[in-house]
């Protein structure tokens, strides 16, 4: 039919016409020329439609009105297209040349302790993680630290709840921010039998007063051997080695005698920072309370324990002055790393 030839040239120009129009102005004119109600091409079909036979009518008009439905349709999703914002991907011109993508890097932190695990994991170590939300029991009674010791007061730490401030004491069974990442060498013992070799990496919180080598939030590696005959040379061998192996064959790295109560002896280790020493952390032998908070027999097994200060290690390798420096998110300094 002659009819259904118009509707098919109709719909086709106006298809055309949409998907050429660029913009809003174009495609208004687009709506005038072909679905103008007072004049244009569809008022003509529209009339076409009238003129017909009343046995030709109700095919005709369903093709009239399909063809209609199809070119609304169009042009309604191309309005909505030349009306959307602009975006930096949809302005992109794929034509132009490639340019490299300046991708991020890791953090210098992240990058010393992913160094610290490939180096310790050549010694036996396996990497333990833990929660650093922790309750007293985990964060101190375990770690045979009393009631009494000046490490538990709230004031040197960040407990979750403001009651212990307004009662004079602590609630029942309160969590804090664990203060140092021994938490986790208690709570794998709890789960594991020795031998053990673990190391656990993470943040701690302690309410220090911020310096150039001293922050409220600050990283630690952990460090737990325990078993059937482990002795104080065993430790200093792995300390030595690992200091060494991350900062080199001229570190100097001394122990100096001291006290932990998780610890029976304790020392505390330092290594060279210019003319002077630098504390990098903590070790000694597990205080036998200790195992036996855990359900271990010191009669039977004995271990080390060790925790150093990541920030510290991470300065010393990059002559890196202040450990504000990690936090100040300054593209700057992260981008040398």
């Amino acid at each position: 039919m002659d009819h259904i030839t118009a509707f098919q040239e109709y719909e086709q120009s106006a298809l055309e016409a949409i998907v050429a129009a660029a913009d809003a102005a174009a495609l208004e004119n687009v709506r005038i020329e072909f679905l103008g109600k007072k004049k244009g091409r569809l008022k003509d079909l529209q009339a076409v439609v009238g003129k017909v036979s009343a046995e030709e009518r109700p095919v005709v008009g369903k093709a009239f009105n399909e063809v209609k439905m199809r070119v609304s349709t169009a042009f309604d999703a191309r309005k909505k297209e030349v009306e959307r914002p602009k975006t930096a991907l949809s302005s992109l011109d794929i034509t132009l040349p490639g340019t490299p993508v300046k991708l991020g890097k890791r953090h210098p932190l992240t990058q010393t302790m992913e160094d610290f695990k490939d180096i310790i994991g050549r010694f036996g170590f396996t990497v333990a993680d833990g929660p650093e939300i922790e309750d007293e029991y985990h964060n101190f009674n375990a770690l045979n630290i009393p009631d009494d010791h000046p490490a538990r007061d709230p004031l040197d730490n960040f407990y979750l709840s403001a009651a212990s401030y307004a009662t004079g004491g602590l609630p029942d069974n309160p969590r804090l921010l664990r203060s140092q990442t021994s938490t986790v060498q208690i709570r794998m013992m709890e789960k594991e039998k020795p031998p053990i070799r673990i190391v656990s990496l993470g943040r701690v919180y302690r309410p220090d007063t911020i310096d150039a080598t001293h922050s409220c939030m600050f990283h630690q590696m952990e460090g737990l051997m325990v078993g059937d005959d482990v002795t104080m040379a065993q430790l200093k061998t792995v300390l030595q080695l690992f200091a060494t192996t991350y900062l080199g064959q001229d570190v100097q790295i001394r122990f100096r005698p001291s006290f932990f109560p998780f610890t029976e002896p304790s020392v505390e280790v330092d290594m060279g920072w210019g003319d002077d020493w630098l504390e990098i952390g903590g070790a000694g032998m597990i205080d036998p309370n200790v195992l036996k908070a855990v359900g271990y027999n010191p009669d039977e097994v004995s271990g080390f324990a060790f925790g150093l200060g990541i920030e510290r290690f991470c300065m010393r390798r990059h002559q890196i002055t202040d450990i504000r420096r990690f936090y100040e998110n300054d593209v700057r300094f992260l981008s040398q790393f």
